[in-house]
């Protein structure tokens, strides 16, 4: 199972990207799926959530500006970042719970990071 993250780069404050993570491989399901960041000389933190039947849930941080999504037809989920600020300047990462047969266990796996740099 593969993970690829993209849409990353540089934005002004204020701004918008969009991030969006696709999972590939053998995969038989997939239930929650996440994206986390992490800053320069901080720990990575818990940023959006979805469950398979998509409820969704977010960092204070981020709360009102961001939108978690996914589709699940490919595999992918998505991170809708608007009025963004410096402080999210971040690498971003996103982890997915995934069951590659009917009778193996959830397994998470992680994506490479997407960097997001929020700068005028």
């Amino acid at each position: 199972v593969q993970l690829q993250a993209s849409g990353g780069g540089l934005v002004q404050p204020g701004g918008s990207l969009r991030l969006s993570c696709a999972a590939s491989g053998s995969i038989f399901s997939i239930a929650d799926m996440h994206w986390y960041r992490q800053a320069p000389g901080k720990q990575r933190e818990l940023v959006a959530s979805i469950t398979l039947v998509g409820t969704t849930s977010y960092s204070d941080s981020v709360k009102g500006r961001f939108t978690i999504s996914r589709r699940n037809a490919n595999n992918t989920v998505y991170l809708q970042m608007n009025s963004l600020k410096p402080e999210d300047t971040a690498a971003y990462f996103c982890n997915a719970n995934v069951r590659i047969t009917s009778r193996t266990i959830p397994t998470y796996y992680w994506g490479q990071g997407t960097l997001v740099t929020v700068s005028s």
